[in-house]
């Protein structure tokens, strides 16, 4: 006997063919679109961009190995819960080491992109990152670049976040805090800082070192402070107002001299130039970028 014959059989089987390719096409676009959590994949190469313009001011990418600046975080809605952030002019990718100026922790980010895209804060932070920082909204940070090892790298680019680091001392802190209320405009919060009077701190430039400063008498002898024997001490700089010159000298463990219309604060004295050199790099790295060696008077 005879079975039938559907004769739709081959229209169905060739409808079933065209179901499968479709799928597998759905499947390689979905692919293609799906990105990691924490961005591109690969560390290398870099990218830095063309200058571009936010509010007015140009912003032009560049490569610097260096970076080391204070300012404002801000938590944008990129990034998840991956530990990363965007930045106006470092490379992409990059990695910085972002510390809160109000409680020490630094924890390490990797930059993967261009931002903020307003305001003037200096680094915006993914929701991931902010919550290991223990940052919400507009706090005061340092960022500086850094060059950690392939594990921790590939933590980042995973999704992970990397081991914790080491508070900052609180020294150093405070010091840093000082760095960013010189910096900072009128109208902008500092932490935990009065708002800057309208006499700005004078930075006397290392070249010439004299020739800003009027006529220097002899500086009085600082009752606070007990003589000391030395050649050298350390200028961490000159204001035009005595109240931020002592908050300086209480932050650097130095002292406050007059020195015509200005107030320095100097750090010593220290017996030999070796001992002062040790100590101007300590100033420096601690955010003083115009301290300076010079004879004790």
């Amino acid at each position: 006997m005879r079975l039938p014959v559907n004769r739709n059989l081959p229209l169905a089987a060739l409808v079933l063919l065209a179901a499968c390719g479709g799928k597998g096409h759905v499947e390689s676009a979905s692919s293609s679109t799906r990105m990691p959590a924490s961005g591109p994949a690969a560390d290398y190469p870099v990218v830095l961009g063309d200058p571009f313009v936010v509010d007015g001011v140009t912003y032009t990418p560049a490569d610097r190995m260096n970076y080391d600046a204070v300012g404002r975080s801000t938590v944008g809605g990129e990034g998840g819960s991956a530990v990363s952030g965007a930045h106006r002019t470092l490379p992409l990718p990059s990695y910085v080491e972002v510390t809160s100026l109000e409680t020490g922790r630094t924890i390490l980010v990797r930059i993967e992109r261009r931002g903020p895209m307003g305001g003037n804060a200096l680094i915006e932070l993914s929701p991931g990152a902010a919550a290991q920082l223990g940052a919400e909204g507009n706090v005061p940070v340092r960022v500086r670049r850094v060059n950690p090892p392939e594990a921790e790298r590939a933590l980042l680019r995973g999704g992970q976040q990397a081991p914790a680091r080491m508070d900052t001392p609180k020294s150093l802190v405070a010091v840093l805090a000082r760095k960013l209320e010189q910096q900072e405009g009128p109208g902008q919060p500092a932490p935990q800082i009065a708002p800057p009077a309208i006499g700005e701190a004078v930075q006397v430039p290392p070249p010439t070192p004299l020739t800003v400063l009027p006529a220097q008498p002899k500086p009085k002898p600082q009752p606070s402070r007990p003589a000391a024997s030395g050649g050298f001490v350390i200028q961490i700089g000159a204001f035009s107002d005595k109240a931020r010159a002592e908050k300086a000298a209480a932050r650097s463990g130095g002292a406050v001299s007059p020195a015509g219309k200005l107030w320095r604060v100097r750090v010593g004295p220290f017996a030999t130039q070796a001992q002062a050199d040790a100590a101007l790099a300590k100033a420096r790295a601690a955010g003083y970028s115009e301290a300076r060696v010079q004879r004790a008077n």
